[in-house]
């Protein structure tokens, strides 16, 4: 993996983490779901598949979750604003 991937990556899985999360915020209307459902499938996805991630990939599925993570922390201070509709 060059490392234009390598960074094209962590943006690419940072905003999709936070969008989906987001999304997933503002439909189920809860706060931390998201983030347990990605822990969920991304742990599913290397026992069941018996996948040993590199470090790039490691790396790389933590920039995820961490996107994941910032899309709760954004919808809980929306909340505590008073933003209704989130």
């Amino acid at each position: 993996m060059s490392i234009l991937q390598f960074l094209v990556s962590i943006v690419l899985f940072t905003v999709l983490g936070f969008g989906i999360g987001f999304i997933l915020n503002m439909i189920l209307k809860t706060t931390w779901l998201p983030v347990v459902i990605g822990v969920g499938v991304v742990a599913g996805a290397l026992i069941y598949q018996k996948i040993v991630p590199g470090v790039w990939d490691a790396i790389i599925l933590g920039c995820g979750m961490a996107g994941t993570v910032g899309s709760g922390w954004t919808i809980s201070l929306l909340r505590k604003k008073g933003y209704r509709m989130f």
